[in-house]
């Protein structure tokens, strides 16, 4: 590993493993002993399960059409624990100053966290201010911790050749309106980030649970670099149909324009849903009545190859491979 640290270390891919393996387990403990690297699942009582995550927002910039860095903070933190099967209970907050911060700019960040919390049940009930000199950091940083229950029907289980890959909506979009407001883009768009709260999946799946493997939030390097992380998990390929892959027409062309490929860029309120083989189509139209979900497609499954391989079964007819990129497309997208 260099001696240095890079963009490339935060941006979730093969550097960021990197990071985690060489020097996080190293001083405190092994993946197993830690759990997964978004949420640390554990028993209560013998009959209730609670999951704790904890995830630092540093976005740029603090305001996108579609939300604001406290927005993204909630959001982020709540579809950490749902991505687990857990209903968020309690969050905290801490913020990270720049002196000379605008009052009114905080009251906006913190009116859109209370918001947040309201429409998910949540409370922020402890937390910590810190304030820098000018100079300092950009802005305001936030850290958001959240405990939650573990649905008793979410178990998860190693996935097979056969089960069934689900999306709940449009990808790339916060990403791709990320890029719009940084780079002061000159496009026309009522194009908005997704960025929304997804623990609706948790109490409207309820039974239907059982049948699902697997969730994943696809933030940091988008739908590619989460389902690489799945592969390498279980050596089992995945196998895409691009025509099923919902990208909204705006996304594709801005994208196109830029010459980036919205497979790797982030969405922050879409959750990845591999499903036991045969329940993928009824689980689909379930998801397809809670809100924010009315998008959601079947976009693949797992295959017999044990390559630990993502590929794309193309509109033309041909398959090509979806790797994992060294290299940080957009830094500071959450």
């Amino acid at each position: 590993m260099d001696n240095k640290i890079k963009l490339s270390h935060g941006d979730g891919g093969i550097h960021t493993h990197q990071l985690i393996n060489d020097v996080f387990y190293k001083y405190y403990g092994s993946p197993a002993a830690m759990g997964t690297p978004d949420s640390f699942v554990f028993n209560h009582t013998d009959s209730c399960k609670l999951a704790y995550t904890t995830d630092s927002f540093v976005v740029k910039p603090l305001f996108f059409r579609g939300g604001d860095i406290g927005k993204l903070a909630v959001c982020g933190t709540v579809n950490d624990l749902a991505a687990c099967g857990a209903m968020p209970l309690y969050l905290s907050a801490a913020f990270l100053i720049e002196e000379g911060f605008s009052i009114e700019m905080l009251c906006g960040i913190a009116k859109s966290m209370g918001e947040v919390c309201r429409h998910t049940g949540t409370r922020i009930v402890t937390g910590d201010t810190k304030v820098v000199e000018k100079g300092s950091l950009d802005g305001i940083f936030i850290n958001t911790s959240g405990i939650g229950v573990v649905s008793g029907f979410y178990e998860p289980r190693q996935v097979e050749p056969g089960d069934e890959l689900i999306i709940t909506g449009g990808i790339a979009e916060h990403g791709t309106c990320i890029l719009i407001d940084r780079y002061e883009l000159d496009i026309i768009t009522g194009l908005e980030s997704d960025c929304a709260p997804m623990c609706n999946l948790v109490s409207g799946l309820q039974e239907e649970l059982k049948y699902i493997k697997l969730m994943k939030d696809p933030t940091r390097g988008g739908i590619a670099m989460v389902l690489n992380e799945i592969t390498r998990g279980s050596g089992i390929d995945i196998e895409l149909y691009e025509e099923c892959i919902p990208v909204k027409s705006e996304v594709q062309a801005i994208n196109d324009m830029l010459g980036i490929d919205p497979m790797y860029l982030a969405c922050e309120g879409r959750m990845l849903i591999a499903v036991q083989k045969g329940y993928g189509e009824s689980i689909l139209q379930h998801i397809k009545t809670l809100n924010n979900c009315r998008e959601a497609r079947i976009i693949g499954k797992f295959a017999s190859g044990s390559h630990g391989m993502v590929y794309m079964n193309t509109r033309i007819g041909g398959r090509r491979i979806i790797p994992v990129l060294e290299g940080n497309i957009l830094p500071r997208i959450c």
